[in-house]
């Protein structure tokens, strides 16, 4: 007879919990509605659809003032997506090889990859931002470009280099080179200082962490399996390959994925630099706006989508590594 009584106390608790918080969420909007009333702001998202006013530097979508907010909120998007992903690839390969290294028998590179590791894991992300950023300002200006390959070019305004373009002469895909025309560089591809930096920072820092993660999962898998493999005739490179690293993936997935997804959070800070990103243009948004908490009930949403997009593969991946195991094991 106690358990009942005490299901039903429980029940009613959370109820009353619920009902708390529902009266307080109802309050909170009443209050906002009639504060944005009194000082005659509008509210609703009808401002997506209005022309936005500002211009956004140069990128890979065409983009004018007279757009909406609407597409300068998707361009925004599109420039946090962008070096998100490029992050991700270059810190996973990145943070693999200097978690290996930390691990070598060579003195020189565990040195080095030790070093790098703490530096990078001990200072703050935005330092290592706009350090990254100063020091591309210290480049050639465009005239004096340095010439690293032909027609690879290297300044303070990027780096510019050939690209694939359409040719309506030709009907054809050519090939584009870049050419210096009065102050700037036309043509090609190009590449802005505040993206390089920006990916730069992103990647170098998240992989630190990353290489603790590798290192960790491979200071995990049991001694006797390499020491095993070892005994077959295995090379150090395959035994790493085929027997220590895929028992050492069931530890090295989930945190990794924490990465990530912070990784893609932390690009945020890209309006420190002045990279137009998700956060970027949501600022200029709010302050032309003011319409602050749709832009902030926006711009939370979407980063809300890319968590669970990068989360809820890895913890598929994850689930299907570790299903893997638990098979192999019983055969």
């Amino acid at each position: 007879m106690t358990f009942p009584v005490q299901r039903t106390r429980a029940v009613a608790w959370q109820a009353a919990a619920l009902v708390v918080i529902a009266a307080l969420v109802v309050l909170v909007a009443f209050q906002t509605s009639a504060n944005l009333t009194e000082r005659h702001i509008a509210s609703g998202f009808d401002y997506l659809g209005r022309a936005a006013g500002f211009e956004i530097s140069h990128g890979p979508l065409s983009y004018s003032s007279s757009d909406s907010y609407a597409r300068a909120l998707a361009l925004g998007l599109f420039n946090t997506l962008r070096v998100s992903l490029l992050g991700i690839a270059i810190a996973t390969a990145l943070g693999i090889g200097l978690g290996v290294g930390r691990l070598s028998n060579i003195w020189v590179v565990r040195t080095v990859a030790s070093a790098y590791v703490e530096v990078m894991r001990n200072t703050p992300l935005l330092l290592q931002l706009l350090f990254w950023y100063s020091l591309w300002q210290t480049l050639p200006h465009v005239r004096d470009a340095m010439t690293l390959l032909p027609g690879v070019y290297l300044s303070d305004r990027g780096l510019f280099l050939p690209g694939l373009v359409w040719n309506d002469s030709y009907r054809w895909i050519v090939v584009e080179r870049p050419a210096l025309v009065g102050f700037d560089f036309r043509g090609g591809l190009s590449i802005s200082p505040e993206f390089a930096a920006l990916l730069v920072g992103l990647s170098t820092c998240t992989a630190a962490f990353i290489a603790e993660i590798v290192r960790g999962g491979i200071l995990a898998v049991d001694r006797g399996q390499t020491e095993a493999a070892a005994a077959l005739g295995l090379s150090r490179g395959r035994i790493l390959r085929l027997v220590v690293l895929p028992q050492a993936l069931p530890a090295i997935v989930p945190p990794t994925t924490s990465q990530f997804v912070s990784l893609a959070k932390n690009s945020s800070l890209a309006v420190a630099i002045g990279y137009p990103d998700l956060i970027s243009v949501t600022n200029t948004t709010i302050n032309q706006t003011g319409q602050a908490i749709e832009a902030i009930a926006v711009a939370a949403a979407v980063y809300l989508t890319i968590s669970l997009a990068i989360a809820v593969p890895m913890s598929l991946y994850d689930r299907a590594v570790a299903r893997r195991g638990r098979d192999g094991g019983r055969a």
